[in-house]
């Protein structure tokens, strides 16, 4: 029964003895004792009632009203007023009321009733607080049932390669004689690697949802508490909670957190992600295949977890889940439009090719900023239009429009941002140029946007490029003003940064050859702290600062050259983005071929112009 259904019942049987006590009563006119004693001699009264214990006299007059004295008789009748009544003929009756025995215990009773109760929530509040601590060694998965989750694999768009690979997993728990007659054994553990927002936890979800089985989900966090041994003690009850359900898969997200290097970092590494590190070692051991259950583990950093953990006998295979590809992409946008009202003239092809690099959470959040647009915007459909400002609004940051630039620093901008834009268009190994802004977005005050194209590899030819077009901005500045200023920041640090990585790492230069010295490594990821910094020489360390200064200071010269040589299309470029502040990559090499036409320029010109190389020439 619910506690209120108790306290209700209490409040109605008080309520039924108090309040008739507590309610006035109507019990006839109120006439003082004289009045009374006149009513009878002069023979209007027909009979009476005197309470002993308050003297109070009631009656009825013989026409049948009846009365009740007030003052005066509170003592009762006196023995000539007695005698009187016996002369009027009038009918006396005495009683004697017993006193309300509810009432009585009630006002001995509450006073221990409160003591009581207040001793019975301390201990209520006690055994709370013991509870908690108690059960703090719990773990703190969440389980889903068989109905639970209801993902399956038409869910998740793409990654048929994915699907292949944890299929037989799926098999083996519905069908796990198959593997039994043969001998084959299931890898206990299964790992997923990828970025953030690839969809490995979906993945998982899919697993338990095609096999039916029960599902635990739980993050590397959970296992970590401020008492010593907790991980441990909830590593050991999710393991009894799964052997308790049979066929079961237990998902542990970000394991990196608790799966790392052991003896790693400042003071010798963490004993208790440690301890649960051994717990957890020691559980995948201490269980059979035969048993039905699966532990899948997400994480986007596989270099720092602990060989231990990734040994054959824990997690056998490690299954990559990579950024989507084109006809993933595509398959994806139409997962997230499906229950979204989506205009005609949105083209999800198009938008799939323009989002290269964009995880599936990415692209869901493409698809729900650009719903929001259409809201704010007051479309009941979701238009073209949307789409490219949401996708402006997640690669190049939100507009500005607060900030409010003077004319010269206009002015510089849509240089800077034209020499980006042109040389973003007449380099040949480069990204084509998609749109050039001088609108401030997020952090900068204008976005020269390049269209990655979909590759795996890239030549020495396309960093060169992009160092070039990394210096457009600066060099754009200095041939038309004559002198530089702060606006390049961000490219020198882009420029620099890849040309750094092009001599130490990708041995892209010539003078030091083919050697590779990666950056100094993180503390927490188990190098030695009292290594050396750096593996190399002076000497060397002298040679590769000089390779780095080369190619810098050849691409500079590089783009010098060729912003020169199109000066005219840099001006008109800019004077276009000063009148209309955004303007596309097939305008940008519009003006391009009409600076060439109007400079006389007859050599032919390759154009990047939205992933095609067109050839171009002055008339």
């Amino acid at each position: 029964m619910p506690r209120w259904v108790i306290w209700v019942l209490a409040g109605v049987l008080l309520a039924t003895f108090l309040i008739p006590s507590l309610l006035p009563s109507d019990d006839g006119d109120r006439i003082t004792y004289t009045e009374f004693i006149a009513e009878v001699e002069a023979g209007r009264v027909d009979n009476v009632t005197i309470n002993n214990g308050t003297g109070e006299i009631s009656g009825e007059f013989t026409d049948g009203e009846a009365f009740r004295t007030v003052g005066g008789g509170d003592r009762g009748l006196s023995e000539s007023d007695e005698a009187l009544l016996d002369e009027r003929g009038v009918t006396k009756e005495f009683t004697t009321p017993s006193n309300n025995w509810f009432l009585n215990i009630l006002g001995l009773m509450l006073p221990v009733m409160l003591i009581i109760g207040f001793f019975v929530w301390l201990s209520r509040r006690a055994q709370g607080q013991m509870g908690g601590v108690m059960n703090v060694g719990k773990s703190k998965a969440k389980a889903y049932d068989t109905d639970r989750p209801a993902t399956k694999f038409s869910d998740i768009a793409g990654y048929e390669g994915v699907k292949t690979e944890v299929t037989e997993v799926v098999d083996f728990l519905r069908m796990p004689e198959r593997f039994k007659e043969i001998g084959a054994r299931v890898p206990k553990g299964i790992l997923l690697v990828g970025p953030p927002g690839t969809g490995k936890t979906l993945f998982a979800r899919a697993v338990a949802g095609e096999a039916g089985v029960g599902f635990l989900s739980v993050t590397g966090s959970d296992f970590m508490e401020m008492f010593v041994g907790v991980g441990a003690s909830r590593v050991r009850d999710l393991f009894q909670q799964a052997r308790r359900m049979g066929k079961a898969i237990i998902f542990v997200d970000e394991i990196d957190s608790i799966g790392r290097k052991r003896g790693a970092g400042l003071g010798g590494g963490h004993d208790e992600r440690e301890q649960t590190l051994n717990q957890m070692l020691s559980e995948m051991d201490g269980f059979e295949t035969s048993e039905g259950i699966v532990i899948m583990a997400a994480t986007n950093r596989p270099d720092i977890l602990d060989p231990a953990l990734l040994r054959p006998g824990r997690f056998d295979r490690q299954i990559v889940v990579p950024l989507p590809e084109f006809e993933e992409r595509r398959a994806i946008l139409d997962v997230h439009c499906r229950d979204k009202r989506v205009g005609s003239d949105v083209d999800l092809e198009t938008i799939a090719r323009a989002t290269p690099g964009m995880a599936g959470a990415d692209l869901a959040n493409l698809v729900n900023e650009a719903a929001l647009i259409a809201v704010r915007r007051g479309s009941k459909e979701i238009e073209r239009i949307d789409f490219e400002n949401a996708r402006d609004r997640v690669v190049l940051g939100a507009s500005r429009e607060s900030l409010i630039l003077n004319a010269e620093e206009k002015r510089a901008t849509a240089y800077h941002e034209g020499g980006h834009a042109l040389l973003s268009t007449v380099l040949p190994h480069g990204d084509p140029l998609h749109k050039v802004t001088i609108l401030p977005r997020g952090m900068a005050l204008g976005v020269t946007w390049s269209l990655p194209q979909e590759r795996h590899t890239y030549s020495k030819e396309y960093f060169e490029d992009t160092v070039c077009k990394a210096m457009g901005g600066r060099v754009a500045e200095k041939v038309v003003f004559g002198h530089l200023n702060s606006g390049a920041a961000n490219d020198l640090e882009q420029a620099t940064g890849i040309a750094r990585r092009m001599v130490r790492e990708w041995g892209m230069s010539e003078r030091v050859g083919p050697m590779a010295w990666s950056g100094q490594q993180q503390v927490f990821l188990g190098e030695d702290l009292m290594q050396s910094g750096r593996e190399y020489s002076d000497d060397t360390a002298k040679l590769l600062d000089e390779e780095i200064s080369r190619i810098l200071t050849e691409q500079e010269n590089r783009a010098t050259e060729l912003l020169t040589k199109h000066r005219r299309g840099l001006e008109l470029i800019a004077e276009a983005l000063l009148e209309h502040e955004t303007i596309d990559g097939p305008e940008v090499a519009r003006l391009i071929q009409q600076g060439m036409e109007e400079s006389g320029e007859s050599e032919p010109v390759k154009l990047n112009v939205m992933g095609r190389s067109t050839s171009s020439s002055a008339s």
